[in-house]
């Protein structure tokens, strides 16, 4: 970037720089709701939760099926794609 050009995108740097750490904060929280090692444990703690009686089987089922479409879907998001 040349002088000229610096200079005269000089008064978007604070936004420039306010995106960026927009898209910092998404991608951490990203691999966060797709960790499937923190999915895992929240199904492993759901199932426990169902045991000593403390959600119902209804709502078991709906948070199960949500937790298993995220692990699925961050399953088929890193499988490598062999096309030929």
């Amino acid at each position: 970037m040349g002088l000229f050009t610096g200079l005269l995108l000089l008064p978007l740097a604070p936004v420039r720089g306010v995106i960026w750490v927009a898209e910092k904060v998404n991608d951490a929280a990203d691999r966060e709701l797709n960790d499937p090692g923190l999915i895992r444990s929240r199904l492993a703690a759901l199932n426990q939760e169902l045991e000593d009686g403390n959600v119902s089987l209804e709502q078991f089922e709906r948070e199960e099926e949500e937790l298993l479409d995220r692990l699925h879907a961050g399953e088929v998001r890193s499988a490598p794609n062999h096309r030929r």
